[in-house]
C-alpha cells in the first residue's frame, strides 16, 4: 500500500472515531465466555421508557468522557437508573420477561404497605403456613403466636420470609385478593412487563417482571417511609416463642442483602440503603439496590448472572453502581423511568410529592433493630439505629436517602 493511500486511510478512521463515540451502542460488553449457552432474548420487547429500551443486547450511549461499562457482566438483563430524575444510564435487555425470584416482595410491600398499620397484631393459623412452596424461605413464624405487623414487614424485608408474606396476605383478605392488587399496582405504575401469580415471589408457572420493572417497583417503594426503614435494616430482634410462665424469647435476624450488610467475602457497598434480592431455581439471582454517592442517588437491578463468580449478583450490582456513580452527569440517557398513570406533571415544572405514603406512624411490636455500618459519600461512614419504629439517622447514605425522597414528579 502507498504511504498516500495509508495517509489516507488514517485521516479517514481519525474522522469517524469521534461519530462512532456519539453512536448509542446495541452490543453485549460481556467477555467472561463465549461459551456461555443462555437462551436470547427476544428480538422486539417492550418500549416503555422509551425505543432503547426495546431492543435486545446493551444499550449506553457512548459519548466522550463516559468510563466504559464494566467488563464482568453476565446477567441475562441488568439496569442503572437515577433514582431522582428516571434517567436510565444504561440497560441490557431492559425489558425481557424473566422470573424475579424474591424481589417481586418489593411490589408486595409497595401495594400492601399503606393497608396495614404497622401495630396491628395477627395471630398465625394453621392456614397462614399452609401451601407455601418447598424449600421456601422462612422467618420462622409460629402457629397461635402473635406478631405485629411491623414484626412481619421485617420478616420480609430481612429474611425474604415467605411465611411473613402469607401472614401479611391474610390480613389483606387472602392470596387471591392480594394478587390482583398487586397487578393492578404494577399496572398503575406502569410495571407492564409484570405478571403476577404468587406474591412471595415462588416461582410458579407465568410469574415474570424485568429489570426495568423491578427499578420502577422500587422507586415507588423507596418514597414510602416504613418501605424505606424496612429495606435499610440489616439487623432486628424478632419474637420467638412464648414460653410458659417465662417472657417471649427474641432471636437476631439478618438481611440477605449482601450490598448492605456483606457476608461471604463481601463488603457492605458504599453508601447501600436497600432495596431487595432474591434466589430460586428457575429465576437463579436477582437483585434490586439503591445506593447514593456524593449528592446522587441511583438504581440498579440485576437478573439471572451466570458467570459462576461467587455472589455474582451482588459483585455485578456493585459493579454497575461504581460505573453509574462515575458516568452520571456524563452520559447521554437511553431511556427513562416513567411515572404512574395517575401521575399528572405539573405544568409549572416538576415539584415534591408531599405525601410519604406507607409511614403509617405509631410504635412498633417487640421487635428491636439495629443497622451495621456502611460506607457513606465522601468515606463517612454511615450509623443509624431503628427501636420501636423510630429512625434515627446519624450520617451517610440513609440519612441522604431518606432526606431526598419522595422524588420529585415530573
Amino acid at each position: 500500500m502507498s504511504a498516500l493511500k495509508k495517509t489516507a486511510l488514517t485521516v479517514t478512521a481519525a474522522a469517524l472515531l469521534p461519530a462512532l463515540s456519539l453512536t448509542p451502542a446495541s452490543a453485549d460488553t460481556d467477555d467472561i465466555s463465549a461459551d456461555r449457552k443462555q437462551p436470547n432474548p427476544p428480538a422486539a420487547m417492550s418500549t416503555v421508557g422509551g425505543a432503547q429500551l426495546g431492543k435486545p443486547g446493551t444499550q449506553v450511549s457512548l459519548v466522550p468522557g463516559v468510563p466504559v461499562l464494566p467488563q464482568k457482566l453476565s446477567g441475562r438483563s441488568w439496569i442503572v437508573a437515577d433514582a431522582e430524575t428516571g434517567d436510565v444510564l444504561a440497560s441490557h435487555n431492559a425489558h425481557w420477561r424473566l422470573a424475579p425470584a424474591s424481589t417481586l416482595k418489593m411490589l408486595f410491600a409497595d401495594t400492601l404497605l399503606p393497608r396495614l398499620p404497622r401495630t396491628e397484631l395477627h395471630t398465625v393459623t394453621d392456614a397462614d403456613l399452609a401451601n407455601l412452596g418447598e424449600g421456601s424461605s422462612l422467618v420462622g413464624l409460629k402457629e397461635d403466636h402473635r406478631y405485629s405487623v411491623r414484626d412481619l414487614w421485617l420478616g420480609v424485608f430481612l429474611r425474604s420470609g415467605n411465611d411473613a408474606v402469607h401472614a401479611l396476605a391474610s390480613m389483606n383478605g387472602g392470596i387471591g385478593k392480594t394478587v390482583l392488587e398487586m397487578q393492578a399496582h404494577a399496572e398503575e405504575l406502569q410495571a407492564l412487563d409484570t405478571h403476577v401469580v404468587s406474591p412471595d415471589g415462588y416461582d410458579s408457572n407465568g410469574q415474570v417482571s424485568s429489570a426495568y420493572d423491578l427499578t420502577l417497583i422500587a422507586r415507588s417503594g423507596m418514597q414510602k417511609k416504613d418501605f424505606r426503614e424496612y429495606a435499610s435494616t440489616a439487623t432486628a430482634k424478632f419474637p420467638g416463642e412464648k414460653v410458659r410462665g417465662k417472657k417471649r424469647e427474641t432471636f437476631e435476624i439478618q438481611n440477605t442483602n449482601r450490598l448492605l450488610t456483606g457476608d461471604y467475602g463481601l463488603a457492605p457497598y458504599k453508601g447501600i440503603a436497600g432495596v431487595k434480592n432474591g434466589t430460586t431455581t428457575h429465576a437463579g439471582s436477582t437483585f434490586t439496590g439503591v445506593a447514593e454517592r456524593d449528592g446522587k442517588v441511583l438504581l440498579v437491578t440485576v437478573m439471572n448472572p451466570d458467570s459462576g463468580e461467587s455472589q455474582a449478583v451482588y459483585k455485578e450490582a456493585g459493579r454497575l453502581l461504581d460505573w453509574g456513580f462515575a458516568a452520571a452527569g456524563k452520559v447521554k440517557p437511553v431511556g427513562e423511568l416513567v411515572p404512574p398513570k395517575s401521575v399528572v406533571p405539573a405544568s409549572g415544572g416538576p415539584e415534591l410529592d408531599g405525601a410519604d405514603e406507607g409511614g403509617t406512624g405509631g410504635k412498633g411490636g417487640p421487635a428491636e433493630v439495629t443497622a451495621a455500618s456502611q460506607g457513606g459519600s465522601g468515606g463517612v461512614g454511615t450509623a443509624f439505629a431503628v427501636t420501636g419504629g423510630a429512625l434515627v439517622v446519624l450520617a451517610g447514605a440513609v440519612y441522604l436517602v431518606n432526606r431526598r425522597w419522595p422524588l420529585r414528579r415530573r
